[in-house]
């Protein structure tokens, strides 16, 4: 049994080693979801040291977010609205949401597709909401129901993005931005506010 030296594979490139993490873990995360991945075992699959992942995507979070090859970033977005703290969040986080997905529809589209479409509980999109939005809410969020205001919050965004992006239903398709906006963030700030 051989042992392999800490740091970079010898003889490899950076742009290997990033290769090879993200590799090992879109199969780890398809194979056993977010919760169920570590990123020790995505480092041994990849034959690098675990402290790597951390110099190349910084947590686990952030990895599963390079490993599915979105056009925009989640965690910044999210952060964004979430500094802002609760007053006004409706408003951000759909004026956020927007405007980062209505540029890639089609990449959107078929990551919620892939999602329903499954019937898996940890599919990628399910992730992002569990993982990145949710928690993320969870810590502006006041109560005891906090989690269950936080994943309705994420259900509304989903099943809006579901009827804009993928079943293009008149006239939330088209819908101007900040008209969607105007509507629909009164509703949604009232589960921010509790």
């Amino acid at each position: 049994m051989t042992t392999r030296s800490r740091g970079r594979p010898p003889g490899g490139s950076s742009g290997d080693t990033k290769g090879a993490i993200l590799a090992a873990a879109r199969t780890q995360f398809a194979a056993r979801g977010f919760s169920g991945t570590s990123l020790r075992s995505i480092a041994t699959e990849a034959g690098v040291d675990a402290s790597l992942i951390s110099h190349y995507f910084g947590d686990k979070s952030q990895l599963l977010v390079e490993s599915m090859q979105l056009p925009v970033n989640p965690i910044e977005k999210i952060a964004t609205v979430v500094e802002g703290g609760p007053d006004g969040m409706a408003e951000r986080l759909l004026r956020t949401f927007l405007s980062a997905w209505d540029p890639h529809r089609e990449v959107f589209s078929a990551l919620i597709r892939t999602t329903l479409g499954g019937g898996d509980t940890d599919a990628p999109m399910l992730q992002l909401a569990r993982n990145i939005l949710i928690s993320r809410l969870l810590e502006v969020l006041e109560g005891d129901d906090r989690e269950l205001r936080a994943t309705l919050i994420a259900s509304q965004l989903i099943g809006m993005a579901t009827l804009r992006y993928v079943a293009q239903l008149d006239p939330l398709d088209d819908a101007p931005i900040e008209e969607v906006v105007r509507v629909y963030a009164p509703t949604m700030q009232r589960l921010i506010d509790g």
